[in-house]
């Protein structure tokens, strides 16, 4: 569907010159307090399946609790789900040279399929010799081997390990003193079979501080051993019944980064990132939301509130609670609140999903709002609604826009808009309350949203990433109408497994690749149909 923009300049004077009411006034003092306390240092981030995202699960069960709202998850409100965290370093091991502790990630990674065990050696960078650690500067294996379209650095660390297993060597550590690329990486998920020996990457940095003598002798102490741990994470579920046909569904993500364990925070530092927008803002909007639809609800549907956990991991509470329902009906439509707390008149609000009914048109024109409002017609994006709209539902997304804290620490309470957060809820209301005559709403397949709330990159292949994918490579959902990756031939399940010179294991990878190249430039991008391998010839 080609893409639909309105502007509603409704509003003369700006939001600090309106005159509130006492209805107004309190539930902009309720949504202040459930974000100061969501938002605040003692729920540490509010990490899916860690104690602060608990915390967060009780409030908003608190929340609930006592009044005739149903719960509907599996256990009371609550409905449980695993993630898997993947393979990664264990917490006891280590490695030592010459009694000084390497630093894990900054000195040095083992690799995913390294081989485990205890050893220890007196080494020589410079001289490899039986029963002791050998030394690969993987540039120079790179170098001989430019002209060898068959070579496959995979193979080679597979072969190299069982040939100095055969030799007597008790571990490999490698190192790359050029520019070109190894891409050696570390895949949490890797399923590939152990190395026979343990294989280690030091970095540039690492290598450097710890080797930093090719004549000398080392003494080296490690312990390489990996760990695979899960943990719980807790979407709440409540219920309002109608004793309706249909039932609508409105949603928003309760958990956010935590001290950012998992990498994805754009500020790279481990402090607590409080998710003030990301997404206290949406569930202190649905909360409210919810409890103003048992004092004056639409009768015509009843409504599913769903607080997702792990959006921040890929969408994982909400394709975990499609795959696993804990509530079987008609479902009407699906309003996802998630980032609607720094609205102003530069930013606007976006309004997602506008595409994904040809009803939306007619009801959001009768829904008046002071707010100025850019309309968004994908029913894809960067949150929970995406996966309602893979289901064929209409959705609605409710957006105020990136800015400069995202995913960073500096998300905090005190930057909200609490007087524009009020006006969406009201907003939100309003569509809730003109929708309930139309009975259920048609649904329309629209043009595909590329990845990320906050996108950073000069070019794109215009594909909706898998985030719930674990396997090696970036699985897609679906290519943006248009866009290169449709351009191509690229289907919704092929897996994207390199791009240029990079190899991809996860999304990370596949930005970081991205971020690689300029516009005009040319490159290759390889891809798994199903056993197939297809390589196509691109240009950004």
């Amino acid at each position: 569907m080609r893409r639909i923009v309105f502007i509603l300049l409704l509003a003369p004077l700006g939001l600090l010159a309106q005159k509130l009411n006492r209805a107004d006034k309190v539930l902009i003092q309720h949504l202040k307090g459930h974000i100061q306390f969501l938002a605040s240092e003692d729920l540490e981030g509010r990490r899916a399946g860690d104690i602060g995202e608990q915390k967060a699960v009780d409030y908003v069960i608190g929340q609930y609790q006592g009044l005739a709202i149903q719960p509907m998850g599996d256990n009371g409100f609550i409905q449980n789900f695993p993630i898997d965290e993947g393979k990664k370093f264990a917490t006891n091991a280590y490695i030592k040279i010459n009694n000084q502790k390497a630093i894990l990630d900054s000195d040095f990674f083992a690799l995913s399929n390294s081989g485990s065990n205890h050893f220890t050696s007196r080494a020589s960078v410079s001289l490899n010799e039986t029963k002791q650690v050998w030394f690969k500067d993987v540039n120079e294996v790179l170098e001989e081997n430019t002209s060898n379209p068959h070579f496959d650095i995979n193979e080679w660390l597979a072969t190299t390990a069982s040939q100095l297993k055969s030799n007597g060597a008790t571990a490999l550590f490698l190192h790359n003193s050029g520019t070109l690329v190894d891409n050696i990486q570390f895949n949490k998920y890797d399923t590939a079979k152990a190395l026979a020996i343990p294989v280690v990457y030091f970095t540039k940095q690492g290598y450097a501080k710890l080797f930093n003598d090719e004549l000398a002798t080392y003494t080296i102490d490690a312990d390489v051993q990996f760990e695979h741990p899960t943990r719980t994470a807790h979407n709440v579920v409540g219920f309002i019944d109608n004793h309706a046909t249909n039932t609508v569904i409105l949603g928003a993500h309760l958990d956010h980064l935590g001290y950012n364990q998992d990498k994805h925070g754009l500020d790279l530092n481990n402090f607590i990132h409080n998710g003030a927008d990301d997404n206290a803002s949406g569930t202190a909007a649905l909360i409210e939301i919810a409890k103003s639809l048992l004092k004056k609800a639409p009768k015509s549907n009843n409504y599913l509130i769903i607080h997702f956990s792990g959006e921040e991991l890929g969408l994982l509470g909400s394709k975990y609670w499609l795959d696993h329902p804990t509530f079987k009906g008609n479902f009407n439509y699906m309003i996802n609140l998630d980032m609607v707390g720094r609205y102003d008149t530069a930013r606007k609000i976006t309004i997602g999903g506008f595409g994904t009914s040809s009803k939306w048109s007619e009801i959001l024109t009768k829904t008046p709002t002071s707010l100025i409002a850019h309309y968004d017609s994908a029913g894809t994006g960067p949150s929970d609604h995406a996966s309602f709209y893979r289901k064929d539902m209409p959705v609605l997304f409710m957006f105020t826009g990136s800015h400069s804290d995202y995913h960073k620490a500096t998300d905090d309470w005190d930057k909200i808009n609490y007087v524009g957060e009020k006006d969406i809820v009201r907003f939100v209301q309003d569509i809730i309350k003109n929708t309930d005559s139309y009975g259920k709403l048609d649904f329309l397949k629209t043009r595909e949203q590329s990845m990320g709330k906050s996108t950073k990159f000069t070019v794109s292949l215009g594909v909706m990433p898998d985030y719930a994918f674990t396997g090696t490579g970036v699985r897609i959902e679906g290519s943006s109408q248009g866009k290169l990756g449709e351009k191509i031939g690229l289907k919704a399940a092929d897996v994207l497994v390199q791009l240029g010179d990079y190899k991809l294991i996860d999304v990370m990878s596949y930005m970081q690749a991205l971020g690689k190249f300029k516009k005009g430039d040319k490159t290759t991008l390889i891809i798994k149909r199903g056993t197939e391998e297809i390589k196509f010839d691109i240009q950004f």
